[in-house]
């Protein structure tokens, strides 16, 4: 049996085959803003997505056709739950219509594996998408009535790291307390607690540190103006695919400013430090979430190459609790050995309701 996994990110799109636990290949092809920004909408990048994930299958030997299960990252419906979910329609719909209420890249991994589903009747199934909501619910109240902040983050990746650095400690996750921050395209923070985000930084939504790819926090008088100046569709935009070093320089690629700001370009430097400066304070907020007591940072995603990024946090926060670094990702072998055990009645995987893990407080009720 042979399992296709679909990892659309806001910079790349990484393919994995596995036939069982076994990976026959895994390649992540990257784009740069420019080229995705040429596509409307996020959803607009389905076919373009489709024929990478072809030409990446032919240049490994092989097809479509030769796939059993179709495994895509996903986000952008309702808030979920974790765990396995079927990809059906109603999935689908809501997540190509951004039902939740952000437009990610994650999204298109759902709609691939349902579209590859349709075409060849075979299984398709997502797991931790982005939108999973375990968020206690001081994390959500704003100032606003009726306005709450949303989980929305890399919650794939985060928890399927702090699993893994769990079963390194010989400890139980779901006993344990971390701070997790995935440093990629996107970047999130988020307070792990006795196996639950109970807290994070809503990275595709205008919050937490900017990102090569995401405006990041801003006061809100100053989104106000720049809105009123420039339009709400370009905003909406910056939170996800045309913020941070895009906007800056017009370019998502990490390398090629990480390598200005070491030749000395001040712009460049100045705009790195800075995103590693608000990664740090965004830490230090997640450390008050869990009262002081985390057992470990731990740093995970494409930037923890850059040495800098991992010294800083090491010198910034090494105080709150011992940092460990991931470089990379688990995504891939998370997403294949979550649906792997559910082929094997080892779990079950659930369907997608319709309906929002949180919806309001009794007060939001009209009487």
């Amino acid at each position: 049996m042979k399992q296709l996994v679909i990892n659309p990110g806001s910079t790349s799109t990484k393919i994995s085959l596995f036939e069982e636990e076994k990976e026959l290949f895994c390649e992540s092809v990257f784009h740069d803003a420019p080229l995705l920004l040429s596509f409307p909408t996020t959803s607009d990048q389905l076919d373009f997505r489709r024929s990478v994930t072809e030409d990446v299958l032919k240049r490994h030997g092989f097809e479509l056709k030769d796939v059993d299960v179709f495994i895509g990252r996903g986000g952008c419906a309702y808030s979920q739950k974790e765990g396995v979910m079927v990809v059906d329609e109603r999935l689908f719909n809501d997540t190509r219509s951004d039902k939740g209420g952000s437009d990610h890249s994650a999204k298109l991994g759902v709609m691939l594996a349902y579209v590859f589903s349709k075409e060849y009747g075979k299984p398709a199934y997502t797991v931790d998408p982005t939108n999973v909501d375990e968020y206690i619910d001081e994390a959500r109240i704003t100032g606003i009535k009726g306005v709450y902040r949303r989980a929305q983050s890399h919650v794939l990746n985060q928890k399927g790291i702090a699993r893994l650095h769990s079963r390194k400690m010989g400890v139980r996750y779901e006993d344990s307390s971390y701070i997790v921050c995935h440093i990629d395209g996107g970047i999130t923070i988020s307070a792990h607690r006795n196996g639950r985000m109970i807290d994070g930084t809503e990275g595709a939504g205008g919050d937490g540190p900017f990102t090569p790819t995401r405006l990041g926090s801003i006061p809100v008088l100053e989104a106000v103006n720049y809105t009123e100046a420039n339009g709400a569709d370009k905003v909406r935009a910056m939170c996800s695919r045309s913020g941070g070093f895009v906007d800056h320089f017009g370019t998502s690629d990490s390398d090629r400013i990480h390598n200005l700001a070491l030749s000395g370009d001040e712009h460049a430097g100045l705009v790195w430090r800075a995103m590693i400066y608000q990664l740090i304070k965004e830490i230090g907020a997640m450390a008050a979430v869990l009262k002081g007591k985390a057992d470990a940072i731990l740093l995970t995603g494409g930037l923890v190459r850059f040495d800098d990024i991992v010294s800083s946090v090491r010198e910034s926060c090494g105080w709150i609790a011992p940092v460990y670094v991931y470089k990379g990702e688990v995504e891939q072998e998370v997403l294949n050995g979550e649906v792997l055990a559910v082929l094997r009645g080892e779990k079950q995987a659930s369907r997608y309701t319709g309906e929002p893990v949180f919806s309001g407080f009794p007060w939001d009720v009209t009487r």
